[in-house]
């Protein structure tokens, strides 16, 4: 396939080049909406359609099923590879011939990734607040700095850290915020009185044809699109998110959507709990209850179904201000959401030490604290988890305890759910996500927790926080 796309793609070049030289000998003005022959369009997203059934076959499939959804459009004026707007209800993502059929098919997919990590970081939300402090040029070589440190196969053009760094003579580190970013390159910005300390564009000079990439213009179509609150936009990012995820989302992906659906602020702590027990490991069994996929026709064939694993290893900080009813609903949370697993929960009483260790099937099986009010030291449930093999392991705490953790998790996936006493975790590096459990009502044992495998009984008061 990677052999087909690089000939198709320099047919294509060759009639997009043709196409360029009538524009400029026409001396017309940049006009985004001119005319493209309709034959070279066909051609060109017929192209592209096999670049998204490729990324849509990817491991990383994310990426494919929400190209799908975009729009697209050709911008000959367009001084990168792609671009991206939100246009008309809808994210467009644009190409320019003449940049984006020069690269290799790894590249090619590359910037359409790049284009969507800046719609699911919020980029285009956050570009508009920073522009009240601080420059254009700034903004735009610190969010590309952002999303490029999490993709491979970059065009040698794209605007990395390492390409910062060298042409401002900076030390920026990786995988920070974007707003550290910013500062850091337009305190360098700054410091430059003479235009020609500038790293020089490669743009061509006519602005109807955009021959060349040019770093400080990658993000020019933003000011085209459809000027719309931030909480519409929100929610119409967030739909295209939910109809991407149709698989194993990458560590990075995982994040910069939870930081998203964080920031509206009533979002659960169970929605992470769910998002991390729907990645532990699964095998395939056989059953006649489902017709074969490959050959559904052959009803002497039996299917597959999922048959999942779980083991949970849950820490109760026995010295925090989580209560008792608090606990019993956050375990009832928990085993509804296994219901369907073949799961092992194991439950790890702890303050300075580990008290008490017990398995539990059903809310029933949940035991009353014992009575020890030592130290907080998180450690220990961990130096524990790390002997029992265990997928995953949620911890309860009021998040006063040790700053770092003297045995970090091996192998295994961490939620920390603070109590509602609690609204910082002291660890310094969690090694996983940090969310909030809000203070219930007084207990009431009238409340349906019997039956978990119906789901008799709610979250929906919980709170999330931002990511650390």
């Amino acid at each position: 396939m990677k052999q087909s796309i690089t000939v198709e793609a320099t047919l294509l070049y060759q009639q997009a080049s043709i196409i360029a030289d009538d524009i400029l000998q026409d001396n017309v003005r940049p006009n985004p909406d001119a005319e493209i022959p309709a034959d070279f369009q066909n051609k060109f997203f017929a192209f592209l359609g096999r670049i998204t059934g490729h990324l849509m076959e990817d491991k990383d499939n994310f990426f494919g099923y929400f190209l799908f959804q975009m729009t697209k459009s050709i911008r000959f004026d367009l001084a990168s590879p792609t671009g991206v707007n939100f246009k008309g209800t809808r994210y467009q993502i644009h190409f320019n011939p003449l940049i984006f059929l020069t690269l290799s098919p790894e590249q090619m997919e590359s910037t359409i990734k790049h284009e969507i990590l800046h719609v699911v970081s919020l980029h285009l939300i956050r570009a508009k607040e920073l522009r009240e402090n601080y420059s254009k040029q700034a903004i735009t070589f610190a969010m590309d700095v952002v999303v490029n440190t999490y993709l491979d196969h970059l065009p040698p053009f794209s605007t990395t850290l390492e390409w910062v760094n060298m042409n401002y003579a900076l030390l920026l580190k990786p995988f920070e915020s974007l707003e550290y970013y910013v500062d850091k390159i337009q305190g360098a910005l700054d410091l430059r009185t003479d235009k020609k300390d500038l790293p020089e564009s490669d743009s061509d000079s006519d602005e109807s044809i955009a021959v060349s990439y040019d770093p400080a213009k990658t993000h020019d179509l933003w000011d085209e699109g459809d000027d719309i609150d931030e909480e519409t936009l929100r929610k119409f990012t967030e739909k295209y998110i939910d109809a991407s995820c149709k698989g194993e989302l990458s560590n990075y992906l995982e994040s910069m959507i939870a930081a998203l659906k964080d920031a509206q602020e009533d979002l659960p702590w169970h929605w992470y709990l769910k998002k991390l027990v729907g990645s532990v490991t699964s095998t395939w069994k056989k059953t006649t209850m489902r017709r074969n996929r490959r050959q559904p026709e052959r009803l002497d064939l039996p299917g597959c179904l999922r048959s999942h694993t779980a083991k949970i290893l849950i820490g109760l900080d026995i010295s925090g201000s989580i209560t008792d009813a608090e606990f019993r609903q956050a375990i009832g949370e928990v085993l509804h959401l296994v219901r369907c697993y073949n799961h092992e929960i194991i439950v790890a009483e702890c303050d300075d030490e580990i008290r008490r260790t017990y398995r539990i099937r059903t809310i029933d099986d949940v035991r009353g604290r014992l009575d020890i009010r030592g130290g907080t030291a998180y450690s220990p449930v961990f130096a524990y988890a790390n002997t029992q093999r265990v997928d995953l392991v949620v911890y309860f705490t009021d998040g006063k305890g040790e700053e770092k953790l003297q045995t970090p998790p091996k192998g295994y996936k961490v939620l920390w759910v603070l109590s509602g006493k609690g609204d910082k975790l002291s660890l310094k590096k969690p090694f996983g996500l940090v969310k909030r459990l809000t203070k219930l009502p007084e207990y009431d044992p009238s409340l349906d927790f019997d039956d978990v495998e119906k789901g008799g009984f709610s979250m929906n008061h919980q709170e999330g926080i931002s990511m650390p």
